[in-house]
């Protein structure tokens, strides 16, 4: 296998030959290398020899290497003698007046047989990702634009955890002897995503559950059938590598179906929100460059007002209405269709709470095999799990799942609206041993067992609750798993950079309100405005690197980028113990009398109130001060509660410039379909304590 990059240097080819022709400074700036020591007497040029220890992923490897080609100042070649076998170039050409074009080639012999073949799948994202940072570093530290910085990479310990916490899961156990060329075939035929995942436990797990819906249960063997035959279907209304298909669907079978069909074809996907108005979907539409609309029934009239080629997924298997997906898939071959040359890209979109909701692209490839891995090193979830999605899975939470469920061959449960009481059935009745959540569904969940006052539903099967998508308060953390069990592990992180941090039920019980900490394979920093690295205790900015970051927005422009490290936009801190806590957004810092008041931190005090189910606090316009605080407050359920009581509790517990002066009681927040509060919609008029 040979992966390469290349990039344009703003500086002479002699400049950055200094930096390539020395080995010895290649830790500087080459990504994930901590050692590259001489072991030879000679120092440089053909025949020299250095010792050397890297990373690709979470994984450390060493070798011995001799440079094998030296010309000055154009080519720079190295080979393994011992160790991890490879070969490694550098090219330099001039690119202009004062530029030099910086090619980085390295080549590697994978093992023969299936584990070559997941090597491969595995290895290429990986190593194409630390070529494409050593080149971002490499010019960082010749135009001097940045200081040389390695990439921080895990620790020993994590990275057996890690190793322990994967094989534990059982996502790596082998097939029968009589299914491993059904398998084999599966991951050379698609690679390692959702297709193949299907695939894969179609041939482990052919009679196993894998989707219940309100239709029924299809198993796996089904599932990678029917999928089959609607990638033909779809095939021969022009789907294929490069049509961009929209996917407008609410949880349910032909969510599933149509997604792994178009991930078989290799079509780019994009998730629309199915809370989205008629113009909204014909505004992503046109700026996605959406050709075919995939979409429930309901969603008839805006997908007519799109004006692209649709298809409604419509009836049961035995509708076969002209224009249906179901007509597409009924009576085709359920043979495997031709590869694609490439997998395609999934855009999901943000969530639109301050703006106009943006695409965030990734690969359908395995580049997120590396974070995967630290996050079963976090959350155990296991092979065969039998999972309740009740998130979205247009979203990444939902959707992350969807993709986590199907390489684990789980049995995924899922219905087309969240309601507290019917999820409660599904955990009880088919023994649910994953609920995957956003805070505003855990808040309704307990608020339904608590009525049930231990007389309602068992869900003691339950190991974990996964919860992502919001800020989870101390308070309902608490108070879930005072009911719940200790079960609940939370995620931090953004549609842009997946995963951050996650928070097990120990750090949750330990130091209520935190994010957690990083799991292996991710690495977060907090830094000032001027990208200093601020030490544990202080406030700034959250920057985040992992396998699964998006390099940009579909429609141009992405997130800052600090040696590698994205953006999250959040403003944080970590404590002393290195756990995570997350401040807010930076756009959402209020600045009142010359003061800086984070709203989760009012927020979090004022939902401390036993009478108090929900708030959101905003900075509204004030001609003395800039800004002051406006808070909007949703009384639990028979409780009474005055914007004096608010006013006091605050006052009692925070300084007293972060007391809110204006205090309006609501019967709920506005949230998204993911449970996100839409701040933009709320504004002043409440109680102003005067």
């Amino acid at each position: 296998m040979r992966v390469e990059r290349e990039i344009v240097i703003n500086a002479p080819r002699r400049d950055v030959w200094e930096w390539v022709a020395d080995p010895s400074r290649y830790p500087t700036f080459m990504a994930g290398v901590s050692r590259w020591e001489q072991r030879s007497e000679q120092a440089a040029g053909v025949g020299a020899r250095y010792l050397a220890r890297f990373g690709v992923g979470s994984a450390p490897v060493g070798a011995l290497i001799e440079l094998v080609e030296c010309d000055e100042p154009c080519d720079l070649a190295w080979t393994s003698v011992t160790g991890v076998e490879h070969r490694g170039r550098w090219r330099l050409r001039d690119a202009g007046p004062g530029q030099t074009r910086v090619r980085l080639r390295v080549a590697y012999q994978a093992p023969g047989g299936l584990l070559g073949v997941i090597a491969d799948r595995v290895a290429a994202p990986m190593v194409a990702r630390v070529i494409g940072q050593t080149l971002a570093e490499l010019r960082g530290v010749v135009e001097q634009k940045a200081p040389a910085r390695r990439t921080p990479r895990p620790r020993p310990a994590e990275l057996v955890s890690a190793a322990v916490a994967v094989v534990r899961s059982g996502v790596l156990t082998p097939p029968p002897p009589a299914r491993l060329p059904a398998t084999v075939d599966a991951v050379r035929r698609w690679g390692l995503n959702p297709a193949a995942a299907v695939a894969l436990s179609a041939a482990r797990y052919p009679d196993a559950a894998a989707v219940v819906d309100q239709a029924g249960t299809l198993t796996y063997r089904q599932l990678d059938g029917r999928t089959n035959a609607l990638a033909h279907g779809l095939a021969g209304r022009g789907v294929g590598p490069g049509t961009v298909v929209g996917l407008l669907c609410r949880n349910h079978r032909g969510f599933v179906e149509a997604a792994v069909a178009l991930f078989k074809l290799g079509a780019d996907v994009v998730m629309l929100n199915t809370g989205f108005s008629t113009s909204e979907v014909a505004d992503v539409c046109r700026s996605e460059g959406v050709t075919l609309l995939v979409h429930d029934e309901d969603f008839a009239e805006a997908a007519d007002a799109a004006g692209v080629d649709h298809i409604a997924v419509v009836g049961g298997d035995g509708d076969r209405r002209k224009g249906t997906l179901e007509s597409l898939r009924v009576g085709g071959p359920e043979t495997p269709p031709s590869a694609p040359p490439k997998p395609g890209r999934v855009v999901i979109l943000t969530s639109g709470t301050t703006g106009r909701p943006k695409g965030a692209p990734r690969s359908q490839g395995g580049a997120e095999v590396a974070p995967a891995v630290g996050l079963f090193s976090r959350i155990p979830l296991r092979a065969r799990d039998t999972t309740v999605i009740a998130p979205p899975m247009f979203h990444a939470w939902g959707f992350a799942h969807l993709l986590i469920g199907l390489s684990l061959s789980s049995t995924l449960v899922l219905r087309r609206r969240f309601d507290p009481a019917a999820v409660l059935d599904d955990i009880a009745a088919h023994r649910a041993t994953v609920l995957v959540a956003v805070p505003q569904m855990l808040q309704r969940l307990l608020a339904v067992a608590e009525e049930e006052e231990g007389s309602g539903h068992d869900t003691s099967s339950l190991r974990v609750v996964a919860v992502s998508g919001s800020s989870l308060s101390g308070r309902l953390a608490q108070g879930f798993m005072d009911v719940f069990g200790d079960v609940v592990y939370n995620l931090y992180g953004s549609t842009e950079v997946a995963w951050a941090t996650i928070a097990d039920p120990r750090q949750l019980r330990a130091a209520p309100g935190t994010a957690g900490t990083p799991p292996p394979g991710t690495i977060v920093r907090i830094v000032d405005e001027q990208g200093i690295e601020q030490p544990r205790g202080r406030t700034g900015r959250i920057f985040v690197g992992n396998g699964m970051t998006f390099s940009g927005y579909t429609g141009g422009g992405g997130k800052t980028v600090l040696h590698g490290l994205v953006d999250t936009g959040d403003l944080g801190r970590f404590d002393v113990a290195g756990r995570l806590f997350v401040e807010g957004r930076a756009d959402d810092m209020i600045v009142s009398g010359g003061e800086n008041v984070f709203p989760r931190e009012v927020e979090e005090v004022i939902v401390s109130h036993a009478d108090v189910a929900d708030a959101a606090v905003i900075g509204v316009d004030d001609e003395e001060f800039g800004q002051r605080l406006a808070a909007f407050v949703v009384p639990r359920q028979g409780a009474s509660i005055t914007p004096d009581e608010v006013r006091v509790h605050v006052r009692g517990r925070l300084a007293r410039y972060k007391v809110p002066r204006d205090v309006e009681l609501l019967e709920e927040l506005p949230r998204n379909a993911t449970g996100k509060v839409l701040k933009r919609q709320l504004g002043g008029g409440g109680d102003d304590g005067s």
